[in-house]
């Protein structure tokens, strides 16, 4: 909300006269963040000064400003206030898309998931393809992949193409695949397979094999890429989450993430990782971009893909699976390319993310980096996304290169009875690992992975210190020795993460300086009682000062002018 022109100019007068004055302070809170060194700082005010950023933290009994130094000032009836929760790894425009489409999360069975199929079809005649996202044979207890065939059921013959819930893997009918010319003689790619049912196409496409029938579904147009990215920042927020490490930007993404930001419609941080060296060259040039539009993006680094995931058995596992006695998974890059690429990228600075799920895929990503890193000096923070599946005798080396282990604690709920199917109960001490790699020393920062999981960062610190479904399964926690404190879970998914995207220095926690992104929440997440703890309620979320959630609640005295949009 934008204060009327008629006061611009008093406005600016005040700003020259009281450089030191701020605008505003919310007092009677249970503030909580944590420093540098992890210790947790509670407060029962906040300042914000005219940057959006936190002029001051106060304590029960310190001095407050007098209403004259305040433009505005809120009274936090006790709710707990902490910062702005940073997602370490999501795909912000996947998010959107997955929820403007058809959505099979919530299914648990193959017969019920065709009757949504069918629903949607009905529902939505003029659409030349159905989209959609979300299925999971082994929710469905189906032991198997779904086939063509049964998508043929459910929707006829219009063009279908559904991807699986981790991204993985795309499920096609007859339609689809004849759309994309895909027959019995299509070859998979390097770094995919097809599955066959005979000699013919299944229908069911993994990892780099999925190209051959996106490459027949119709682009979506600058419009729906908007539409996508407002009702991504809108669940974001909703869940209390003010940054998001978007995993995987395209070059149609950043175009959308820039247009937000002209617009003043970018309502949240987006740290980038490019998809690819290519895109990133594109956007970035000879480096990382500077922050953007009062720091709300930038261009931090790039995606490296070296394996699928654990559903799809695309992992890359250094044994056979236990499931699949034939399959270790799919290998996307051999040693030369992963180097040529790290190198391509580190000589610029852009930071490494790469992504590495199987055990075999971690420790040939360990491996290049501990060849590589005396090449680039500075400080290039490299990265690991997922890092389920770890050998334990690999674990010590996140700590020898400063490594960050880019996790999302809900999988390891979401994936537990799936892991232990396809490793056997001999492999699982370096699964979901996280206690494990802090004590070797090394780093972690916390995201969702959405769409894939919930964006719901409550979900992930129950997950975090429980190790536990939310039926409270298994009891005591599954594998329990890698749970976390609370502190370490919050730091993971706040100071963790701003150190892993290069911002420690502008956000993650609250002290004076940093930039004023928090959230007002219902309960104390150090104190309530873990199965409390999901059900958290977020009731604000604040990006730099201004609330942009609920947003149109935001009286016009709490919502600073436009100086900084």
């Amino acid at each position: 909300m934008r204060r009327l022109a008629g006061t611009a100019a008093a406005a600016a007068a005040l700003l020259l006269a009281s450089p030191a004055y701020a605008d505003g302070m919310i007092d009677n809170v249970n503030g909580i963040t944590l420093d540098a060194e992890g210790k947790v700082v509670r407060f029962t005010g906040i300042v914000i000064d005219r940057e959006g950023k936190v002029g001051k933290l106060l304590k029960r009994g310190d001095k407050r400003p007098r209403d004259k130094q305040l433009d505005w000032k809120r009274d936090g009836q006790g709710a707990t206030l902490l910062p702005g929760m940073i997602d370490s790894h999501a795909h912000i425009l996947p998010m959107g898309f997955a929820a403007l489409s058809l959505d099979l999360s919530d299914t648990t069975s193959l017969a019920e998931a065709q009757a949504k199929i069918a629903t949607y079809a009905r529902e939505n005649p003029a659409r030349p393809w159905i989209l959609g996202t979300g299925w999971n044979q082994e929710r469905w207890g189906l032991g198997r992949f779904p086939t063509a065939a049964e998508l043929d059921a459910a929707a006829g013959d219009k063009p279908v193409w559904l991807s699986r819930v981790d991204g993985h893997a795309g499920w096609a009918n007859s339609a689809a695949m004849r759309a994309a010319g895909v027959t019995a003689g299509t070859a998979a790619p390097a770094g995919g397979r097809i599955e066959k049912a005979g000699s013919q196409p299944s229908g069911i496409f993994v990892d780099e094999a999925m190209m051959l029938v996106e490459k027949a579904v119709p682009a979506p147009l600058p419009r729906d890429r908007d539409n996508a990215l407002m009702k991504a920042q809108q669940m974001l927020l909703a869940n209390g989450v003010t940054t998001i490490a978007d995993m995987g930007t395209s070059l149609d993404d950043w175009m959308a993430l820039r247009r937000a930001g002209d617009t003043g419609q970018l309502r949240l941080r987006v740290l980038s990782y490019a998809a690819g060296t290519d895109v990133m060259q594109t956007i970035g040039g000879s480096g990382p971009t500077p922050w953007l539009y009062f720091d709300k993006l930038r261009l931090v680094g790039v995606k490296l893909w070296l394996d699928g995931a654990l559903g799809s058995r695309g992992a890359a596992l250094k044994a056979p699976y236990a499931d699949a006695p034939g399959e270790r998974g799919l290998q996307m890059l051999d040693e030369t390319k992963l180097r040529n690429l790290i190198s391509r990228a580190s000589m610029d600075r852009y930071q490494i993310a790469g992504h590495a799920i199987g055990d075999a895929a971690n420790a040939q990503l360990l491996g290049a980096i501990e060849e590589l890193s005396g090449d680039f000096p500075g400080d290039l923070r490299w990265r690991i996304e997922h890092a389920q599946i770890i050998d334990p005798a690999d674990i010590p080396r996140f700590a020898r290169q400063g490594i960050i282990a880019s996790m999302q604690p809900i999988h390891q709920t979401s994936d537990r009875t799936m892991a232990e199917a396809r490793l056997g109960p001999d492999r699982l001490g370096g699964a979901y690992a996280w206690q494990s790699i802090l004590r070797a020393g090394g780093r972690l920062a916390f995201g969702s992975d959405a769409p894939v999981e919930t964006s719901n960062v409550f979900e992930g610190l129950y997950a975090a210190i429980t190790r536990q479904g939310t039926d409270g399964q298994p009891a005591g926690g599954w594998h329990p020795a890698e749970r976390l404190s609370r502190e370490q879970a919050l730091a993971a998914y706040t100071t963790g993460g701003a150190w892993a995207g290069f911002a420690e220095d502008r956000i993650g926690s609250l002290l004076p300086g940093h930039r004023a992104d928090f959230i007002l929440v219902d309960r104390d997440p150090l104190t309530v009682a873990p199965e409390a703890l999901r059900q958290t309620k977020v009731s604000e979320t604040w990006v730099g000062g201004y609330r942009q959630y609920p947003r149109d609640a935001a009286p016009a005295a709490a919502t600073p002018a436009a100086r900084r949009q």
